[in-house]
């Protein structure tokens, strides 16, 4: 990946969210925000259509 010549520093809550997305794998994650920063995150468990 190509880092750009302005960097940008992760607070803890984003870092926070990046290992969990990378640990996740594949699935679904509902993020809350606050004052632009990550608060809460919500694994989706489980999720059934119907045709």
């Amino acid at each position: 990946m190509a880092e750009s010549s302005s960097s940008v520093k992760l607070t803890e809550k984003e870092a926070q969210l990046i290992r969990m997305i990378r640990e996740l794998g594949f699935g679904e994650i509902r993020i809350f925000v606050a004052d632009s920063q990550p608060v809460r995150a919500e694994e989706i468990k489980k999720s059934v259509k119907f045709n």
